[in-house]
């Protein structure tokens, strides 16, 4: 509300002028140009707001035409006066481009070879058989917990953690709508589960939620902001909850926490988060439930029992490898593991976050993923948990790469915002986004019209997935399960590739049980921290 005039101006303005030139013309019988123009663009404003396809021409009726002129301006032209179309600050025009066009079904393909330096170091990509494969459909799937009473069948591109709070009521809906449309899920983030991830109609289904619980355990806490398992199980055995996800970290400010002032902390936030109205909303940087590996794990097979069976896992951006190594070593102490791990790269988005946080606190997702995958492996766990990874998940080309390196299924969080309109105005922490994704500004969220978007959801989704099957089937593959790392090739240096296998340490099961004389003989980042991990505390031996 606070720029509400400006944000309508260019159509007060238009109008205006009509209803003051027309009865001048009349009388005067000149100045019908004026007339002319200043009724088009009120016409064109008005129009701007009744439409329902772009959220951009609703806020801002009439001046975001000047925006989508500059859109069409022609490549060759654009190259030299505006952005460049691959600077990947955060995300590229190419890579957006690619979002839009397959969210609204428009021509995806891209003429005249690729705009990339094929000769760049780390330039990568997967070799294709001279037999490529027939694959049957492009619903890949994979089975998480299958040894537990409620297994869930997940897609292997499904949506990453953003809280409602943190998005809009509208954002949430068309997120959780499309979602339900296209058979995938949707994690609800810390924030909890709010009635607009719930379908309006109690006779349809809504779209399947990963509940997420971070260390503010909203939606399951007492009024001391300690776990409440009472409030849990209510939440967590609702049939629209197919999986628990504890939040240990996330990759745009790990070790960070936050607070929601209270200004903003409404009925609504209040009701899903279960705090008081009005008060600020804190989440700790750590949690009070547990605190070291062995009572995480504890704690995760709580929650799994409470939850009647459903998997159980969590989620964390890797710091200290033997933080992470110490949890490993609580499973095979206690035999507790967790149904699946999250694994959220350094290079994670978030609404706001320190400069520093967001730019050198936090491992990379390519580095995480295989550190996570290669100690499950040498742990002879790796069967028993499957692992997700998030971190500027974008193309089909960067869920191959993912999962090549180690992961089962990706999620995306930006990639999605992007579906529902987001124009990368990083405005999010202002509470003015244009497109009414990241606000809590009435005005601004209705111009997000939920049935369209979730359908741009959905389709954003399934042509992913449609582009995913291109791949793997020209590698000679049938399904996503079957990529490995030998099939990532990566450019080192101008004259010089080699296959991400040899690039990567790469155990083999039980490499990590052996002796000591076995362990040195390791990459330095195991024989150096796995020793020092211990399963009662996060801390090092000394």
């Amino acid at each position: 509300m606070r720029d509400f005039p400006v944000r309508y101006l260019a159509l007060v303005i238009a109008g205006f002028v009509f209803a003051l030139s027309l009865p001048l013309a009349l009388l005067l019988d000149t100045g019908w140009w004026l007339v002319i123009l200043s009724g088009a663009l009120t016409a064109v404003g008005i129009a701007d707001l009744s439409q329902t396809k772009r959220a951009l021409l609703r806020n801002y009726p009439i001046l975001a035409h000047f925006r989508y002129l500059l859109e069409s301006v022609r490549p060759e032209m654009r190259q030299y006066f505006l952005e460049d179309d691959d600077a990947p600050n955060p995300f590229s025009r190419n890579q957006r481009s690619l979002v839009y066009q397959r969210a609204k079904q428009a021509v995806d393909k891209r003429p005249f070879g690729t705009q990339l330096d094929v000769y760049q170091n780390d330039y990568e990509w997967i070799n294709h058989s001279i037999v490529p494969a027939k694959v049957a459909s492009h619903d890949f799937r994979i089975t998480i917990g299958a040894q537990r009473a409620q297994p869930y069948s997940a897609s292997v591109f499904n949506i990453s953690a953003m809280s409602f709070g943190a998005l809009s009521a509208n954002a949430i809906r068309a997120l959780n709508q499309g979602a339900q449309k296209g058979g995938f899920m949707h994690d609800t983030g810390e924030g909890s589960i709010s009635r607009y991830h719930r379908p309006d109609n109690a006779h349809e289904a809504g779209g399947d939620l990963v509940w997420e619980i971070g260390s503010g355990y909203f939606g399951c806490r007492n009024d001391d902001g300690s776990f409440s398992a009472e409030k849990f199980a209510i939440n967590a055995q609702l049939p629209q909850v197919k999986m628990i996800e504890v939040k240990l970290s996330q990759g745009a400010k790990p070790g960070h926490g936050g607070m929601l002032p209270g200004a903003k902390v409404s009925i609504e936030i209040a009701t899903a988060r279960g705090v008081p109205v009005g008060i600020d909303c804190i989440s700790p940087s750590s949690h009070s439930a547990f605190d070291t590996p062995i009572s995480l794990l504890q704690f995760i097979d709580q929650l799994r029992t409470l939850s009647g069976g459903k998997p159980t896992g969590f989620k964390l951006a890797i710091g200290h490898p033997w933080e992470f190594f110490g949890i490993v070593k609580a499973m095979l102490q206690t035999g507790i593991t967790p149904d699946f791990i999250v694994v959220d790269g350094g290079e994670g988005g978030t609404g706001a976050a320190p400069v520093e946080f967001s730019d050198h606190v936090g491992v990379p997702l390519q580095e995480a993923l295989l550190l996570v995958h290669d100690t499950l492996v040498g742990a002879n766990l790796r069967d028993q948990v499957k692992i997700g990874a998030s971190g500027k998940i974008i193309s089909a080309f960067d869920i191959t790469r993912t999962l090549a390196l180690g992961a089962d299924w990706c999620n995306s969080a930006r990639g999605f915002m992007f579906a529902l309109g987001c124009i990368q105005s990083q405005n999010c922490h202002t509470d003015r986004c244009p497109t009414g994704v990241a606000t809590q500004d009435t005005l601004r969220q209705r111009a997000l019209v939920v049935p369209d978007k979730a359908e741009r959801v959905a389709n954003f989704h399934q042509s992913t997935l449609k582009a995913l099957a291109e791949l793997i089937a020209a590698a000679g593959l049938s399904h996503p399960s079957e990529l490995k790392p030998h099939h990532l090739v990566r450019r080192v240096s101008a004259n010089q590739v080699k296959l991400a296998s040899a690039l990567l340490p790469y155990l083999v099961p039980g490499q990590l049980l052996g002796d000591a004389k076995a362990l040195a003989a390791l990459p330095e980042v195991f024989s150096t921290y796995w020793p020092i991990a211990q399963a009662r505390s996060f801390h090092p031996i000394h």
